[in-house]
């Protein structure tokens, strides 16, 4: 069974956001976005070795952002998608904080305008 961001720890936001900080990892999760590989495949157009590769899906399985499976010898990593929709409902709440913070600026903005 793999972890989920539900089941991650005490604090699966954190785990989730230290994931995404990283670019490589950034950038394998776009790889699995396009489907399952194995490590070597995930490992090509990266300048690091096979264990540094390795260390980064560990981080994205520990945030519940990969899951392994197990094909014979073949150990495919795929994408798991739901805590970033955890992540993204997060943000979504600054989001609208943020849009209410510019209405308010625009709306005083176009006061000062009018009073010029």
């Amino acid at each position: 069974m793999y972890k989920t961001a539900a089941t991650a720890g005490p604090d699966p936001l954190s785990a989730i956001f230290s994931a995404l900080a990283d670019p490589t990892r950034r950038a394998i999760l776009d790889r699995l976005s396009n489907g399952v590989h194995s490590v070597t495949e995930l490992a090509a157009p990266f300048q690091m070795s096979q264990p540094a590769i390795s260390k980064h899906l560990k981080v994205l399985e520990k945030a519940g952002l990969v899951v392994r499976s197990k094909d014979a010898q073949w150990r495919p990593r795929s994408i798991n998608a739901q805590p970033l929709k955890e992540a993204t409902d997060y943000l979504a709440r600054y989001e609208q904080l943020w849009e209410e913070r510019l209405d308010r600026l625009e709306g005083y903005l176009k006061e000062i305008q009018k009073e010029k």
